[in-house]
C-alpha cells in the first residue's frame, strides 16, 4: 500500500473533520485537533452559529457540545458539512496551511437546503506522525 503524501493526508483530515462533526462523538472529533488548537468563526450562519473564538481543545469541545445540545449540528440534526476546493500549502515537514470552501446544509433527510457557506483557513501541524488541525479560521459568505 502506498503512503499518502502530506497534501493527501491533509485533504483527508479536512474531510474527516466534516464527517466527524456530522456523525461521530465529540471525543472522536477532538482527536483531529492539536491540544492548543484555535477555532474561530467571524460571521453568523442561518443555522444559528454565531461569531466565536475558542482557544484550546477544552473550549473547542465545549462549543461543539453546545452546538449539538441546541440542535445546530451533529448526529441526529439532519445537517451536513461539505468541503471543497481544498488548496494545500506545505510549509515544512511538520507545518502546512489549507484554504477550502465550506457549505452547510440543513434538513438533509427531507428537503436539503443550503444554510450557510464560506471559507476555512486552516493551519495544520504534524504531531506524532499525524496531521492535526492547529487553527481554523472560518469566514461566512
Amino acid at each position: 500500500m502506498m503512503e499518502e503524501t502530506a497534501s493527501e493526508a491533509i485533504r483527508s483530515l479536512i474531510a474527516r473533520i466534516a464527517h466527524t462533526a456530522d456523525e461521530e462523538s465529540v471525543e472522536e472529533y477532538a482527536q483531529l485537533y492539536t491540544e492548543d488548537a484555535v477555532w474561530e468563526m467571524t460571521g453568523t450562519t442561518q443555522a444559528g452559529a454565531t461569531p466565536q473564538i475558542c482557544t484550546g481543545l477544552a473550549e473547542i469541545m465545549a462549543a461543539v457540545r453546545e452546538r449539538r445540545a441546541t440542535g445546530i449540528a451533529g448526529p441526529g440534526t439532519a445537517t451536513r458539512h461539505v468541503t471543497s476546493c481544498v488548496a494545500v500549502s506545505i510549509e515544512s515537514e511538520d507545518t502546512a496551511q489549507a484554504e477550502s470552501v465550506w457549505q452547510f446544509y440543513a434538513d438533509t433527510t427531507t428537503s436539503p437546503r443550503l444554510s450557510g457557506m464560506g471559507r476555512y483557513h486552516d493551519v495544520l501541524r504534524r504531531v506524532g506522525g499525524r496531521w492535526l488541525l492547529a487553527r481554523r479560521s472560518i469566514s461566512v459568505g
